[in-house]
């Protein structure tokens, strides 16, 4: 298989799965980001600003497929940031369809999220939903194929900033407690980045995906009251969870669904790595890591 494959944002918290499982599948692979993943061999990296329009348009010839997942990534930080997260989430964005534009790229893969479709995701949400538009505008216009992939609790075994859960073990184990800003009563749907990773394959592989908006998330639905005793039970019971109810505001406490009148196929992993499992992996990693 020499299909060639560029990731923006390859370096970064789902970026690097997916880039892992290109890899392994033999898919002729470059990921361009600031900084490089310690996780991938330093020649399937090359520094890129997706801010600088002819090195994003530089990087796009000879290419097959392209993956977006640069930019902002946390509704937090988005919020602190607004003008940042529109230059990044949205010109950047832009910068990179000029780029498969110009070099009749086969298909452009945007990592959305769930926020696109809630009133809660704020500045993020809003950059995240401006850039669905602006790549479905690309295809009318300009024939780019596309597909936008709404992510929504996804977690793994890497240390990175936005991974919640591994944050929320490390948390548990290094410090004896859990600390979260809610109510402890949101639904969540959580997912292994490795399944995420899976199904980024399956859909570059399947043209039935072409020009659709998919959201992914997990099977497994809890209340993050839910997975906070569940991870107090994998570590014997002894973990102090502190539940503030406050400050919780931004974020979607049952749905990240508004109403909007673009719809979204639900694509589901299976075989799939449970949950019990998924955790257990972080912990081996985080004691390995650090006790």
């Amino acid at each position: 298989m020499n299909k060639k494959v560029l990731v923006f944002g390859g370096g970064g918290f789902i970026g690097s799965y997916v880039v892992e499982e290109l890899l392994t599948n033999n898919y002729n692979v470059l990921y361009a980001d600031l900084n490089p993943c310690d996780n991938i061999p330093m020649r399937y990296f090359i520094k890129c600003d997706i801010m600088q329009k002819k090195e994003v348009e530089f990087l796009c010839q000879d290419v097959d497929i392209v993956f977006n997942f640069a930019g902002f990534a946390n509704l937090d930080d988005a919020i602190a940031n607004p003008l940042k997260t529109l230059e990044l989430n949205v010109i950047g964005n832009m910068h990179i369809l000029e780029g498969c534009k110009i070099h009749k790229i086969k298909r452009y893969i945007y990592a959305s999220s769930a926020y696109a479709m809630s009133d809660k995701g704020s500045f993020y949400g809003i950059s995240k939903l401006t850039s669905e538009k602006i790549i479905e505008e690309y295809y009318k216009k300009f024939g780019l194929k596309f597909t936008i992939i709404r992510y929504g609790s996804v977690y793994g075994e890497k240390e990175y900033y936005n991974n919640y859960i591994y944050n929320l073990v490390k948390e548990a184990m290094l410090n004896g407690k859990i600390s979260h800003s809610g109510d402890g009563a949101e639904i969540r749907e959580y997912i292994h980045a490795y399944d995420v990773a899976k199904l980024a394959l399956q859909v570059i592989e399947n043209s039935e995906f072409e020009n659709e908006h998919l959201i992914l998330t997990g099977t497994e639905r809890m209340q993050r009251k839910e997975l906070f005793e569940m991870i107090n039970e994998m570590l014997g019971g002894k973990i102090e969870i502190l539940l503030k109810a406050s400050g919780y505001h931004n974020h979607y406490k049952t749905t990240p669904y508004s109403f909007h009148p673009t719809r979204s196929k639900k694509l589901v992993a299976n075989p799939h790595i449970d949950m019990g499992q998924g955790i257990l992996e972080c912990m081996r990693i985080i004691e390995k890591k650090y006790l």
